[in-house]
């Protein structure tokens, strides 16, 4: 009897042992897409194979993918990426880099896009509106982008809905099973600004913030309409712009105090985003 037994529980242990593990077998496969708003450039520790992409093994998808467990995380977000960059390689200052959505198969079940920003110019936007001086002296920046009375940037917005709309399709038709999420930008202006601790006067600080809202009301309703899910930053960010403390911040001013690119995430706010992201990605099974 007792030999009989050893046999079973040998058998059993064998069968064991050559089954993969349980996380493996049931956790998630996350793509994540996106810019430099995903990929986390300078914040400690940047990692390759594509260092060109300034990626971070601290930013949201990978602090998500561990929250979750995921069993496997492909992270092809990258530094300077706009809609196309998913499509085609994008070039890079250490070389090409393979399209994002290369990454994308029928095995994936979450997928995670951050783009658009940079379709628009929405960085450089900003970095125009730095105003050491304030008026008369120094100009504001916001009557800049009044083109034949309408507002450059909002055009610009509108003409990127069906381009996102096609990209959702795209993930679809190559990863069926996947949950996809279109995440939206931070808080990047108070209202008012802060000036002069961060040098945008308060109508240009309020312009951009205008700017981004309807950026990001943008995102929402696209993935609305795509039926996707929508993972708002704004909100759970809003305390946490480059106005507020070194201690406080999560989005890094013109000259940072914490490793990251000016007007970018930091450290925390990786942190901050990625309760976010875990929150939207688990609350959807």
């Amino acid at each position: 009897m007792v030999r009989r037994m050893l046999v079973v529980l040998a058998a059993a242990l064998l069968v064991l042992s050559l089954a993969p593990p349980a996380q493996a077998a049931q956790g998630e496969v996350y793509v994540a897409l996106g810019d430099s708003a995903a990929s986390g450039p300078l914040i400690p520790n940047q990692i390759g194979p594509d260092y060109g992409c300034w990626r971070s093994d601290r930013n949201y998808a990978h602090l998500t993918a561990q929250a979750i467990g995921a069993s496997v995380l492909r992270d092809r977000t990258c530094s300077g990426a706009e809609t196309d960059d998913l499509y085609n390689s994008q070039s890079t200052d250490l070389g090409d880099v393979p399209p994002q959505l290369d990454a994308v198969g029928p095995d994936t079940t979450l997928v995670t896009v951050q783009i658009g920003a940079n379709d628009l110019g929405l960085t450089d936007f900003i970095e125009d509106c730095l105003n050491l001086l304030p008026p008369p002296v120094g100009d504001a920046c916001n009557d800049d982008y009044m083109v034949g009375g309408q507002d450059k940037w909002r055009v610009g917005t509108d003409a990127l809905r069906p381009r996102l709309l096609t990209l959702v399709s795209d993930i679809r038709a190559r990863a069926p099973q996947a949950r996809i999420f279109m995440v939206g930008y931070a808080t990047y202006a108070p209202p008012n600004g802060c000036y002069p601790r961060v040098p945008i006067i308060r109508a240009d600080a309020n312009y951009i913030r205008a700017t981004l809202m309807y950026f990001n009301q943008m995102l929402a309703e696209q993935a609305a309409a795509a039926g996707v899910g929508f993972i708002d930053l704004q909100t759970p960010s809003a305390d946490h712009s480059p106005c507020a403390s070194s201690g406080q911040r999560w989005i890094e001013p013109y000259v940072p105090t914490s490793p990251a690119v000016p007007f970018h995430p930091n450290a925390r706010g990786m942190r901050g985003f990625a309760t976010a992201v875990t929150a939207a990605v688990t609350s959807v099974l």
